[in-house]
C-alpha cells in the first residue's frame, strides 16, 4: 500500500532513517523490488543501464557487512565535528547521535542494499566521473523515494567503502570488485509510524549564483 503523498511532501520528507526504522518488521521481497522496478527508470548515461543491485538478506552477512561498516564509522564519529556558524551547526547533535545508534544496531534491519555500477571512477577524469556517479546516484535517490511512498525507509551510508572495506564487502558478497564499483550501503526497513517532516535547510538564495560566482 502506498502513502497518500504529494510530489512536494515525497520529496521534501524523504529523509534518512535512522533510530525510526522497524527492525522487527519483515519486509517483503515483492515490495523490494516494487521499488527497484520504479528506480530503474532513472536516467543513466547513454542508456548503458551498467547497474547491479545486490539485496543482503542473510543475518551472518548483514552482521559482517556492519562490521565492516563499524571500523571505519566508530573512529569518524567519534572525531570532532566543524562548527559552520549557520543553522547547521543546530543539527550537529541530533545527527550524529542518530549516526551512532545507526552505527551500534546497523545489522538489525532486515534488509541491506548494495547498488553498484560497472567500472572503476578512480581510473576516470572528472568528466567522466559526473558521468559515471549520474548513471547510478538517481536511481538509488528514486528507490528511497518509493520506499517512503510505502511507508519503509533507509540512510544512505557510504563509510563501508571507505580503505579495505569496498574490497572485503566485495568479497563476501561475491560483486566482481574490479568490475564493479560499489555505490553505498542502505540499511531498509518499514518505519516506525510514517510522518516526517521537512528539514532544516540554508535557504536557496545563499547557495544560488547568477552568471557568475
Amino acid at each position: 500500500m502506498t502513502l497518500d503523498l504529494t510530489v512536494d511532501e515525497l520529496l521534501t520528507t524523504t529523509r534518512s532513517v535512522r533510530k525510526r526504522l522497524d527492525f522487527d518488521r519483515p519486509v517483503p521481497r515483492e515490495v523490494l523490488m516494487e521499488c527497484l522496478d520504479l528506480a530503474l527508470q532513472a536516467p543513466t548515461g547513454s542508456n548503458a543501464q551498467g547497474w547491479q543491485w545486490v539485496f543482503v538478506e542473510d543475518p551472518a552477512k548483514r552482521k559482517a557487512l556492519a562490521e565492516i561498516y563499524r571500523t571505519t564509522a566508530t573512529p569518524y564519529l567519534g572525531m570532532p565535528k566543524p562548527q559552520r556558524g549557520d543553522i547547521r551547526d543546530q543539527q550537529i547533535d541530533a545527527v550524529l547521535n542518530s549516526a551512532m545508534y545507526l552505527n551500534e544496531n546497523l545489522e538489525k534491519a532486515p534488509v541491506f542494499l548494495i547498488p553498484c555500477l560497472e567500472g572503476r571512477p578512480e581510473r576516470m577524469d572528472a568528466g567522466t566521473q559526473a558521468s559515471f556517479w549520474g548513471s547510478l546516484l538517481p536511481a538509488v535517490w528514486s528507490f528511497m523515494l518509493a520506499l517512503r511512498s510505502r511507508g519503509l525507509g533507509s540512510a544512505w551510508t557510504t563509510l563501508h567503502l571507505i580503505g579495505d572495506g569496498e574490497k572485503q564487502a566485495a568479497e563476501l558478497l561475491g560483486i566482481p570488485y574490479e568490475q564493479y564499483t560499489q555505490g553505498g550501503l542502505f540499511p531498509v526497513a518499514y518505519t516506525k509510524g510514517t510522518s516526517f517532516k521537512p528539514a532544516n535547510r540554508l535557504p536557496a538564495e545563499q547557495l544560488t549564483h547568477w552568471d557568475s560566482w
